[in-house]
This record gives structure tokens, sequence and C-alpha cells, in this order.
């Protein structure tokens, strides 16, 4: 049986005349985006431009919806009522959404980003909160996620779910990935990232940051835009995929 992968990256994470990477060749390489909605990085010109990037490139369109921390790139933690995660969820997709419906496309998914991401995977309060969000807005969007809390909470209102895997981030032996705080959390050897994606896609498993072979799975591959040396990372990877039968397509792809 032939594989299917996404490949997404993060874009739009700049501001004003300032951009932390090469989103233009990126969305060469890609088949999804997600897109920073204005509370980590963004602003209405940058969402705007890279909307309309994505739709001339062919590559589907996802919200990145963060804490509100634009000073911390949305990495920090940040202790939010229910409410207050809802509503700043409904917020940020609706922002893009209005970008995506201006130049006449949709969204295919929602993505947590940064530390929202991770706390959604073990804390019910903010997975509930954030799956509610979706549900509310529009319940045909995926949800793109690790395992965890938000895949449940998600499962329990009939929301779609893809789980992402990690190109160029440690993992820890229970699955989560590695704190950007902790040493050799962020891999750079290209060759290393390439084959340890190969073995994710076609065997199930990583090797952990302890040594332990661990078992992932996961219909969309990250590739971090703002890692160095980004682009031809991600060049060599799809390269590496194709070759080895992998076809690349965006989530609601249907061929």
């Amino acid at each position: 049986m032939i594989k299917s992968l996404d490949i997404v990256s993060d874009l739009g994470e700049g501001f004003g005349s300032y951009q932390i990477a090469d989103d233009d060749s990126l969305l060469q390489i890609v088949s999804s985006a997600n897109i920073a909605c204005g509370f980590h990085a963004g602003d209405p010109r940058t969402m705007a431009s890279t909307v309309q990037k994505c739709i001339a490139n062919n590559v589907a369109i996802g919200a990145h919806p963060s804490f509100p921390d634009r000073v911390g790139f949305g990495r920090r933690g940040m202790d939010l009522s229910a409410l207050e995660v809802e509503t700043d969820m409904l917020y940020q997709i609706g922002a893009l959404n209005g970008f995506a419906q201006a130049f006449g496309t949709k969204l295919q998914h929602v993505t947590p980003h940064g530390k929202l991401g991770n706390y959604v995977v073990e804390d019910s309060k903010y997975a509930n909160a954030v799956a509610e969000a979706i549900a509310k807005f529009d319940d045909s969007l995926i949800i793109v996620t690790l395992p965890g809390e938000l895949a449940e909470a998600a499962k329990k209102k009939g929301l779609r779910i893809a789980y992402t895997i990690f190109a160029d981030r440690a993992y820890n032996t229970d699955g989560s990935l590695v704190s950007r705080n902790q040493p050799g959390a962020v891999l750079h050897d290209i060759d290393l990232i390439t084959s340890r994606v190969l073995r994710m896609v076609n065997e199930g498993k990583v090797t952990s940051i302890t040594g332990q072979d661990i078992t992932v799975k996961g219909s969309s591959l990250l590739l971090h835009g703002d890692t160095a040396g980004s682009v031809q990372m991600a060049t060599k990877i799809r390269d590496s995929l194709i070759a080895n039968g992998i076809i690349i397509k965006s989530l609601n792809a249907t061929k």
C-alpha cells in the first residue's frame, strides 16, 4: 500500500518588515502551512500575503493560534481561564479565516502553537477549551496535534484529527517533545533528521532522547522554518520521502 504524508511548516511568523524564515522557498516544498494569527507573530499584511502565496502554490492553509505572547514568541506558559483560551482561539481563527474568505479559499486545519500546543496535549482544561472553540467555529476543520488530551476532547465532539510528527525535535520516552530549554531538544544534522523521518513514516518508530525506541504515528510532518538550514533540510526530506514511494499531499487532498 502506497503511503502518503502531509508536509507542513509554520509560516507567516514575521511582523511588519521582519521575518524569521524563508517562506517563499518553503512554499515550494510543503503541502500545508500553519499560518500565525497575530498573537505570537504575524500581522494583517503578513497574514494576507501568506494566504495569497499559499493559494498561488497550491498549499493548504491552517490556523496556528497561540497564547497572547508576542515577546516570547508564544513559547512561555500562561495561566488562562477556559473562557480566555476559547475566545482567544475564536479571535485568531476568525482573523485568518477572514483573509482566506477574502481570497476565495477555506481553512483546512487548526494546530495550536508553542506552549499552548504543549498544554493542550497534557491539560484537559486547555484541551477542552480549544476543542470547544473549533467545534463552534467550524466543525469540519481538522485538529492537528500530538496524541493526548486535545485529541481525546476532539473525538468526543466528533471532530477530525490528524496526528503530527516532528522532523527536528527530540522526543521523550512518553512521546512528548523534549523542552526547548533542554540540551538536544532541537536537531540540526540533516542526514540524521532525514533518516529519522523515514523511519517514523515507514516503521512508526523513533529513538527518544534517552536512546529508547518509542512508537509514533502521524499523517502530518512538521518542518520548522526557523531552524538553521530549514530549506535545505526540507528539500532533502521531501526528496527522500518521494524516492521511497511516499506521496506528498495535504490532509484534505484527494489525489
